[in-house]
């Protein structure tokens, strides 16, 4: 989902700047995901492959939450880790990944 979500950002922005009439809407929840624009979509899509490279666990956790709506428990059951694990990955990424896109 998260592929299909920043390639679409990335064919819109495309097309923006190419003056195309061909315009590709792309709906997804602004307020789960914290996003505004294609754009931020993008600048995430960026932030998760680096936090991928420094927690790989915790950049799990933020793709299972934000593209796959995984439950805290259904995370834990995926990734053979407990439910506070994920709590804390959770907790710890979204400040890391806030962090990140404030200077996006």
């Amino acid at each position: 989902m998260r592929q299909v979500l920043v390639e679409a950002a990335r064919r819109r922005g495309a097309s923006k700047r190419a003056g195309g009439s061909d315009r590709l809407e792309v709906e997804f929840d602004e307020a789960s995901l914290g996003i505004t624009s294609a754009e931020r979509l993008i600048h995430l899509d960026d932030a998760l492959e680096v936090l991928a490279q420094v927690s790989a666990r915790q950049a799990q956790v933020v793709e299972a939450r934000f593209f796959g709506g995984l439950t805290v428990p259904e995370i834990a059951a995926s990734i053979g880790v407990s439910e506070v694990t994920v709590q804390r990955d959770w907790r710890v990424a979204r400040a890391w990944l806030s962090t990140e896109l404030a200077r996006a």
